[in-house]
Formats: C-alpha cells, sequence, structure tokens
C-alpha cells in the first residue's frame, strides 16, 4: 500500500484555538472542514495529545481560522511546532476575541469562525470536533495556505501529531 496516496487530499492549514477560564489552547490542524449549512456546522480534528484539544473539550467551544499563504515558516512554527503549555502563542502578535471568548490572532487568517462545539468523534488519536457556527468574519482574501503550498513552497514537514503523520513514509 502507498500510504502516500493521502497526501493528494486537498487540505488547507488552519489555526484552531479556545480558552477555558484561564487556560489558552491553540494550535495548527489540516483538517478543517464544513459540514453542513443548516444548521452551519464546522469540524476540526485535533489530537487528543494537544493541550489544544483538552481546552477546547473543556470549554466546549473553538475558534477556527484558515490560513493565507502569508503565513511563513516561523508563523508556522509558533502554532504548530510549540505546546501551549509552555508557551504562549499569542504573545507578542494582534490577537482578538470571538463572542465566544475565544483568542485568534488576524495576522495570516482567512476568516475567524466562532464555534460552539454540538458533537464529538473519538477517532483513535485524535477527536472530532464538530461546532455549531455562532460567528464569522472574512478577514483577509489572500490565496489560501493549503497543505500542498505548506510542503512544496515552504518546505514544510508534517509532525507527529498532525492528522496526516505516516511517520518515515
Amino acid at each position: 500500500m502507498d500510504a502516500k496516496a493521502l497526501f493528494k487530499f486537498s487540505s488547507g492549514l488552519y489555526v484552531v484555538s479556545a480558552r477555558s477560564g484561564d487556560d489558552v489552547g491553540a494550535c495548527l490542524v489540516n483538517t478543517g472542514l464544513q459540514l453542513t449549512s443548516e444548521p452551519l456546522q464546522v469540524a476540526v480534528v485535533v489530537n487528543k495529545q494537544n493541550h489544544t484539544h483538552d481546552v477546547i473539550k473543556s470549554a466546549g467551544h473553538f475558534a477556527l481560522c484558515p490560513l493565507t499563504q502569508g503565513a511563513d515558516m516561523p508563523f508556522v512554527g509558533r502554532f504548530g511546532f510549540r505546546t501551549s503549555t509552555e508557551f504562549d502563542k499569542f504573545a507578542g502578535i494582534e490577537t482578538r476575541t470571538t463572542c465566544l471568548g475565544d483568542p485568534f490572532t488576524p495576522q495570516n487568517a482567512a476568516s475567524v469562525i466562532a464555534c460552539q462545539v454540538v458533537q464529538t468523534l473519538d477517532v483513535g488519536t485524535h477527536t472530532v470536533f464538530v461546532g455549531e457556527v455562532r460567528d464569522a468574519e472574512v478577514l483577509d482574501d489572500a490565496p489560501l495556505l493549503t497543505y500542498e503550498y505548506y510542503h512544496t513552497v515552504l518546505k514544510g514537514k508534517t509532525p507527529p501529531k498532525a492528522s496526516s503523520y505516516l511517520g518515515n513514509q
């Protein structure tokens, strides 16, 4: 079997974040998508080992920001290769808050979607969080940062906690 066939799926890169009391989590994911239009629902898939997973679970809501191609590797590294337990991912950058209280940065974000969790699905190493959209705003019309662009142009690597990680493939 050639597991690299899964790299042919079209996906973007997103920052998902949440706040539960004083606890804040944010991470980079490559699995965010619209599920339905009525009610308007989206899903994100987050590794159970990510601190952000537990914050979303506790908060019951999250912010999802599809990234633009303006995101460079230091920005990707800020959200994708560091843990929220040891590093304040929003320190030193413009930060706003959704109507549900979740932080997000408009920097390199095409939009922000505020979601109330209405369902979860345990899929082994990850959890699918289904969120009903409570608010949404377009922030930038720049081209989106796809996972293909991330790999081919930015020369990014897939971290072990990513849903698309295939080990030494």
